[in-house]
């Protein structure tokens, strides 16, 4: 069963991701060669409690972090540590906060400085994959259209999908129905209704698809140790127009990159 928001609902959801992205974007803004991943977490941490606001990853089966923090080959689930930031780096930055009963979860992909052009055109596409995703969330849509256009995007400009990791629907608790692949899978798949929120996050590799989870059992990197990029954003199915609910613009790399 997929969770249909109440206009109630709804306006909780939208405090949440509208907190969630605020942080995501003074957050970013920190990040500078010689930072390390463990300080953006405890600045995290400060910045919900400042908000009063609980993170929504924190303890989550025992997650160490108050926000996941991945750089370079690292696709997702990263933890703050002794690691320090370099210019060049790719830093991914996972933000889920808990406000008034409900969650809001968002995602972005960071560049430090100048990056490669390969590397930019990673960030920009997959971006662009997950505008396409947005765009079909649409009421009457069948949720594998979303997942379609996502992998279309991405593996028409030669990059691969992650497979082994997924976009969820997100409210009252940080995974609700339904599972979001960033890919198309076979059989019919749920019709789309006004009232659900979906957390719509592509995982794009540079290289070949497949990941792997290292010792401390959280953090995803790519088997081939290229670089990996996420975005995310929690979108409102409606009526007409899907709305973002985690809506930014100083995180877009597109915007970061002139």
């Amino acid at each position: 069963m997929i969770p249909i928001k109440t206009p109630q609902e709804i306006e909780k959801m939208r405090a949440s991701c509208k907190l969630a992205s605020a942080i995501l974007e003074k957050l970013s803004a920190m990040l500078c060669p010689g930072i390390t991943t463990k300080d953006v977490d405890h600045s995290g941490a400060k910045l919900m409690e400042q908000a009063g606001c609980k993170s929504a990853f924190f303890g989550y089966r025992r997650f160490p972090g108050h926000i996941c923090i991945s750089v370079n080959d690292e696709v997702v689930h990263g933890i703050g540590g002794s690691r320090r930031i370099q210019y060049g780096d790719v830093v991914k930055l996972d933000i889920g906060v808990v406000l008034d009963g409900f969650v809001g979860d968002t995602a972005a992909t960071i560049p430090i400085g100048l990056v490669r052009d390969d590397v930019q055109r990673l960030l920009s596409v997959t971006e662009d994959a997950l505008s396409k995703g947005i765009e079909n969330a649409r009421e009457g849509r069948r949720l594998n259209e979303l997942c379609a256009a996502i992998q279309d995007e991405v593996e028409s400009n030669g990059f691969s999908v992650v497979k082994e990791f997924v976009g969820h629907g997100v409210g009252r608790h940080l995974h609700e129905e339904p599972q979001i692949p960033n890919y198309r899978t076979p059989g019919a798949t749920a019709k789309l209704r006004a009232g659900m929120t979906l957390a719509i996050e592509p995982m794009v590799n540079m290289g070949r698809a497949a990941v792997k989870v290292l010792d401390d059992d959280w953090t995803v990197v790519t088997a081939d140790h290229l670089p990996s990029a996420h975005f995310e954003h929690t979108v409102l199915v409606t009526k007409g127009e899907p709305e973002i609910l985690t809506w930014r613009e100083k995180t877009s790399s597109k915007l970061r990159a002139r």
